[in-house]
């Protein structure tokens, strides 16, 4: 199976994550195993490398590929969600300390680029965008059972959408006469919805903004997103590091506002000449403003154009 996927800001995250040869690396996205087959070339004897995907095709494609690679570390793949790593590696029965954590929240090119998976909106396929297909909801049950104000909530917080209402009134309406089956469908409607005098004039598609909430409602993925980050951050070994990487504002917003926390838990008044809290940081910042990519990656991989790479280190 080919799971083609480019790795986003692979050296600025192999830098960040300060590789060391007999450390314990946890790749909480797996994918294509492009940044995982950079650290596990890093690793030597006593180095560990583990990585966890909740997509089975990510799961066996990865395998494959770092079982091709030479190198005295071990490496072991997990099934899962990251946001229960703990509960997965006590089930792996691995109990070492993790010296660095990379978590990519990109969907890879090849969910985006396999018609089938439904994630994209420039081909016709069943509205999936399941990143676990084994899980129960889809877009499709969204699409055609949620009410109109939760439709318009999620094109909203999640998408940002300024048509969230009429898209998801639009929405309501064509599901009567008929199911909404395919993206195609979800195309049209959005086309039909947002008036062509309003729309974005810096190239992006209407239906993005509507498909991004999509996905994110149907695979859980910011709420649990702060108390994974905290509960990553209790897995490291002194000196560990974190390293996030974001594709929207959303999600780096949570992952900013948790990092500061962490760095700073201080809630006394700004008036008060000392801390009584008694809160100490965890962690330090190593990046205070995200990484981007560079012009360089822009040409090779347009889609690294919306990526944001954050890292910290435990105290």
């Amino acid at each position: 199976m080919e799971f083609h996927h480019l790795p986003v800001l692979l050296n600025e995250c192999l830098d960040g994550l300060n590789v060391k040869p007999t450390g314990v690396y946890l790749d909480c996205t797996l994918g294509g195993a492009g940044h995982s087959s950079e650290i596990l070339k890093r690793l030597g004897e006593g180095g560990l490398l583990i990585g966890i995907d909740r997509d089975a095709d990510a799961i066996e494609a990865a395998s494959t590929r770092l079982g091709g690679i030479e190198t005295p570390a071990r490496f072991t793949c997990l099934r899962g969600n990251f946001h229960d790593a703990p509960a997965l590696l006590a089930e792996a029965k691995i109990d070492r300390g993790l010296d660095g954590i990379l978590v990519d929240l990109g969907v890879s090119s090849h969910q985006l680029d396999v018609r089938e998976r439904g994630f994209s909106y420039h081909d016709d396929a069943a509205l999936d965008m399941r990143m676990d297909q084994s899980q129960g909801l889809t877009a499709r049950e969204i699409v055609n059972t949620w009410s109109e104000d939760e439709l318009n909530r999620i094109l909203r917080d999640y998408g940002e959408e300024k048509w969230a209402r009429q898209i998801a009134r639009v929405v309501c309406d064509r599901r009567k006469q008929t199911s909404v089956e395919t993206t195609s469908q979800l195309v049209d409607i959005i086309d039909a919805a947002i008036p062509k005098k309003f729309r974005s004039t810096d190239g992006s598609h209407p239906a993005r903004r509507t498909f991004q909430a999509l996905r994110i409602a149907v695979n859980d993925e910011l709420d649990p997103l702060e108390p994974a980050i905290r509960t990553l951050v209790g897995l490291l070994n002194p000196g560990g590091r974190l390293c996030v990487i974001t594709f929207h504002s959303l999600e780096d917003r949570i992952v900013k506002n948790t990092f500061r926390s962490l760095a700073d838990p201080c809630t006394c008044p700004k008036s008060f000449p000392v801390c009584v809290c008694g809160k100490k940081p965890t962690v330090k910042l190593v990046t205070r403003k995200p990484i981007t990519a560079s012009d360089a990656e822009l040409a090779q991989n347009p889609r690294s154009r919306s990526a944001s790479l954050r890292i910290l280190e435990k105290l």
